[in-house]
């Protein structure tokens, strides 16, 4: 797709990252946004290594933005971290704006990903069944309805987008959790016993002891309880590249969704606005765990009722 003018606003999130900053801002120069917010996290007490990082960090976004372009800055001279530190960069930047692209410094963004956010804004800001629009795609190529994206329930933070007034219904610290636990709106949202048991100990624990260190399971929560749809792009749109040493939580292996693709020159919309409960199944047994849960739970299955077999037989053989 032709990008000649981007008008729609875009907010970077970086920190002590300069290498993969710069990618990022190349994969930026593409469509030449022409407002730009960036938010920089400050480094570690006393951690050198990472302020002379946070620092060069800053200095290749001055130096990679070389065009017409409005840049605002927020930045942090002490380290707020994953939950406070990204909150506070998204607050800040929806003080100044009514809708507009999210990115951290690991997102590289096929320019129809901008394209493809800039559209989906403006068909569904007065449309409040929309509360987010990702970029990513974990469908493995499984086409999903007959449009260019289908919509899901939980948002997905690789390259998204939403509107000011939807994320201020936000609570970093999900206040309101108990409350929501003791209803049955978390039987109406997961018909999948073991996907609510996993949603339900993610929520425990960030209520009971703030951790982990992050502000998405808030953002997910918020989204579900206002039956808030997600807008997801058939075509992966989105390469993480932050899977290495310096990453905050993605350190682990996870199945690859590296290669990105066009969503072609017309987007298409789907005639229907539903959750499309396959791919979310999918997305929650092979991204998730879910299916990995079940296997473990069926084996434990299996022992325990085998060891109440062998005792029940040898209190029968035993009995004169």
């Amino acid at each position: 797709m032709d990008i000649k003018y981007f008008s729609t606003p875009i907010l970077l999130i970086v920190w002590r990252r300069p290498k993969e900053t710069i990618k990022v801002l190349d994969s930026l120069r593409k469509i030449k946004p022409k407002k730009l917010f960036i938010s920089c996290d400050g480094p570690r007490l006393g951690n050198r290594e990472e302020a002379l990082k946070v620092k060069k960090t800053k200095q290749v976004c001055k130096e990679s933005i070389n065009w017409d372009c409005e840049v605002k800055w927020q930045i942090s001279e002490t380290n707020l971290g994953c939950k406070i530190g990204v909150a506070r960069a998204i607050n800040w930047f929806f003080n100044n704006v009514k809708e507009g692209i999210i990115l951290e410094d690991d997102i590289i963004s096929h320019p129809d990903f901008f394209v493809f956010c800039q559209n989906l804004l403006e068909k569904y800001r007065n449309d409040k069944r929309v509360w987010c629009i990702s970029g990513s795609n974990n469908q493995d190529n499984i086409y999903r309805g007959e449009g260019s994206y289908y919509f899901g329930k939980i948002p997905l933070i690789w390259g998204w987008a939403t509107w000011k007034d939807r994320w201020e219904e936000y609570d970093i610290d999900i206040k309101d959790w108990p409350q929501i636990k003791s209803t049955k709106m978390l039987a109406n949202i997961f018909e999948d016993k073991i996907e609510k048991e996993y949603w339900i100990n993610i929520w425990d624990n960030f209520y009971k002891t703030g951790n982990p260190d992050t502000w998405d399971y808030s953002w997910v929560l918020c989204c579900l309880i206002n039956n808030g749809l997600i807008a997801i792009s058939n075509e992966n749109l989105i390469n993480n590249i932050g899977f290495n040493s310096d990453a905050s939580h993605t350190t682990w292996e996870k199945k690859s969704t590296s290669i990105i693709k066009s969503i072609g020159d017309k987007i298409v919309h789907p005639k229907i606005l539903v959750c499309d409960k396959k791919a979310e199944k999918y997305q929650f047994e092979f991204y998730f765990g879910g299916y990995t849960t079940r296997l473990k739970k069926n084996l434990i299955m299996r022992i325990k009722n085998k060891i109440k077999r062998i005792l029940k037989f040898k209190i029968k053989t035993s009995k004169p």
